[in-house]
């Protein structure tokens, strides 16, 4: 078993806060830590508790002492970090997360740093073109994330974060695609509004990728494979402290778990027990869970529910005409794709709103591109 992860590595400043700011606000945190982060890092780590060897991270950090941090950090997780590349006269980059007191919400500004500088040629090597799963995330340049889903033999996840267009080009590398709802709507050019597990899977469908597994925050996973039937995988109950980062656990549990040759629903299954237990501690790896800890809580995990059965049919003299179809009265019938562009309308570079999977959108910048984004919290379970 190999999983490789491409993306960024972070140094994060966890603010403890009594509530979040509004927009103009000014609050007095609590208390202040430096925690090792980034989407790629992060993954990376929860890949590297589960798996206990074989995973590998490639990424660049600034020449300063925040880089060595976060290299020791991973390595303490198991991740190999030959392929971890120092840069001089740029600085690690970093990220500013006020975290809300009880709900564990929070709010993010990244700094990008030496994540802006990785390049095709840092990820073009063995450890990508030889690993059973490759992460990718959009922390970094996106020519960096496409070099790395060419290069890749085994199967491709992508955590589409910050959400921006994706290329059709990279879309027909992905073998999973890993959005929460918000990004979804976003990569479809849908208008903003919730939507039903259904309505999701029709979306997702829509965009092309092989198979899709929405993360829905405190709800868990929605399945949507290429074929076959979506299923809604709710995760075990948890007392949240910090969603920090579950989102990131999600996806490298995922990697480790196709890795060993599990299919997509059981993977998943393993994949929300994981992230629920990292919301159990403070930052985004506070409370990365081991394969033990997994492994006894998956008994707490619900059965996955089926959504949208083909619709009835509903013979005359049953208040329909002959022939006609309605949805099941328990489930909503998936719906057809919207039709949407493979990428949303919008200029060219610019993310659009991130959205989070508790529904806030932090304002940030992208990491690669220093494009503005919006305002709220990180990842939430699952």
């Amino acid at each position: 078993m190999s999983v490789t992860v491409v993306g960024s590595l972070n140094e994060d400043v966890l603010v403890a806060v009594g509530r979040l700011p509004g927009r103009g606000e000014t609050v007095v945190g609590r208390e202040a830590v430096l925690a090792p982060g980034g989407k790629g890092a992060n993954q990376a780590a929860a890949a590297g508790r589960l798996a206990g060897s074989g995973v590998a991270m490639v990424g660049r950090v600034g020449d300063d002492p925040a880089g060595a941090r976060q290299v020791a950090a991973l390595g303490e997780a198991g991740v190999d970090t030959a392929r971890v590349l120092p840069t001089a006269g740029t600085p690690t980059g970093s990220a500013t997360i006020p975290v809300e007191d009880g709900s564990g919400e929070n709010l993010i500004v990244v700094v990008p740093g030496a994540n802006a500088a990785l390049a095709p040629a840092d990820v073009e090597v063995p450890e990508v073109q030889r690993a059973a799963v490759v992460l990718l995330q959009l922390e970094v340049p996106l020519a960096a994330v496409q070099a790395a889903a060419d290069a890749a033999t085994g199967t491709v996840v992508l955590t589409p974060a910050p959400p921006r267009p994706l290329p059709p080009e990279l879309l027909a590398r992905v073998s999973v695609l890993v959005p929460n709802e918000h990004e979804l709507v976003q990569l479809a050019g849908a208008d903003p509004g919730e939507r039903s597990p259904a309505q999701l899977a029709g979306l997702a469908r829509g965009l092309g990728a092989a198979a899709t597994v929405v993360t829905l925050g405190a709800r868990g996973a929605l399945v949507v494979p290429e074929e076959g039937p979506v299923l809604l995988q709710a995760p075990p109950p948890v007392e949240a402290v910090d969603t920090t980062g579950a989102g990131d656990c999600l996806a490298g549990a995922l990697g480790v778990a196709l890795a060993r040759g599990a299919d997509l629903r059981d993977a998943v299954r393993e994949a929300v027990a994981a992230a629920a237990l990292s919301t159990t501690g403070a930052g985004a790896r506070g409370a990365l869970p081991g394969p033990a800890a997994v492994r006894e809580r998956l008994a707490d995990v619900p059965p996955a529910v089926p959504v949208g059965r083909p619709p009835e049919v509903h013979p005359a003299g049953h208040g329909a005409s002959p022939g006609s179809t309605v949805p099941r009265p328990e489930e909503d019938a998936v719906t057809e794709p919207e039709r949407p562009p493979r990428t949303p309308e919008r200029a060219e570079g610019d993310p659009g709103e991130q959205q989070t999977d508790d529904g806030r959108t932090p304002r940030s910048e992208d990491p690669a591109e220093g494009q503005p984004l919006g305002d709220g919290p990180a990842d939430s379970p699952g």
